[in-house]
């Protein structure tokens, strides 16, 4: 008699702790995507932001000029 009660049903607390994790995992892999786009449109604007600096700079030494490349874009390829 004293080991004969049944174990309490806890599916539903098993449930809500998995859906709770996905939750936490999804917005994280959310913020890594997020940072990582922002992080790629920022080396994209100090790329270009550095072009005609380097162009100028080009020039006042009396090097040849630096073609324009499209980012994300290799010499030679389209």
């Amino acid at each position: 008699m004293l080991f004969q009660e049944t174990t309490p049903d806890t599916s539903g607390y098993m449930i809500a702790g998995f859906a709770l994790t996905f939750l936490i995992l999804a917005v994280y892999v959310a913020s890594i995507y997020v940072r990582n786009r922002n992080l790629q449109q920022d080396m994209d604007m100090l790329a270009e932001i550095e072009e005609p600096a380097v162009k100028i700079k080009a020039r006042s030494t009396g090097r040849a000029e630096k073609k324009k490349v499209k980012p994300g874009t290799k010499k030679g390829k389209k």
